[in-house]
């Protein structure tokens, strides 16, 4: 299981988009192994936004939104009072974003890999939980 975060789907989402290729490669390996992809449920509202302002067409966005919601490995988790405690712990305690704390504190929660692009995530969340990128996991 790993917790995947909005940059590699949607630099999965968006052909041009630099890390397209091992975004795709990776999470599709990951598909058709059946391994489970986690997320909180913040992703949709993520990618939906990131692809609708990079595109410039809603019904993209919402194709990529029904894509996510259709994949039959991928576990949405509800934000609930207790994870959005310990998000709030994680931004505070690392200078993290809102939303970064999350993905940081669902993978902290699961106990597995947070993957993400995001540079900030990476830098300042190594020393709580495992972080990679999909091109590392695609290098091992």
């Amino acid at each position: 299981m790993y917790v995947v975060d909005a940059s590699v789907w949607v630099s999965r989402l968006v052909e041009g988009d630099v890390q397209h290729e091992a975004s795709h490669l990776w999470l599709a390996r990951r598909v058709e192994e059946g391994t489970t992809i986690a997320a909180p449920a913040l992703l949709l509202p993520e990618v939906a936004g990131a692809i609708a302002r990079r595109i410039g067409r809603p019904q993209l966005a919402m194709q990529a939104l029904s894509l996510l919601q259709r994949l039959p490995n991928m576990r949405l988790v509800p934000i609930e009072a207790d994870l959005a405690q310990l998000a709030g712990r994680f931004a505070a305690d690392l200078g993290l974003r809102g939303a970064d704390a999350v993905y940081v504190s669902l993978a902290h929660r699961l106990g597995v890999p947070l993957v993400t692009w995001d540079k900030e995530q990476r830098e300042r969340s190594t020393a709580s939980i495992d972080v990679v990128t999909p091109q590392d996991l695609l290098a091992r």
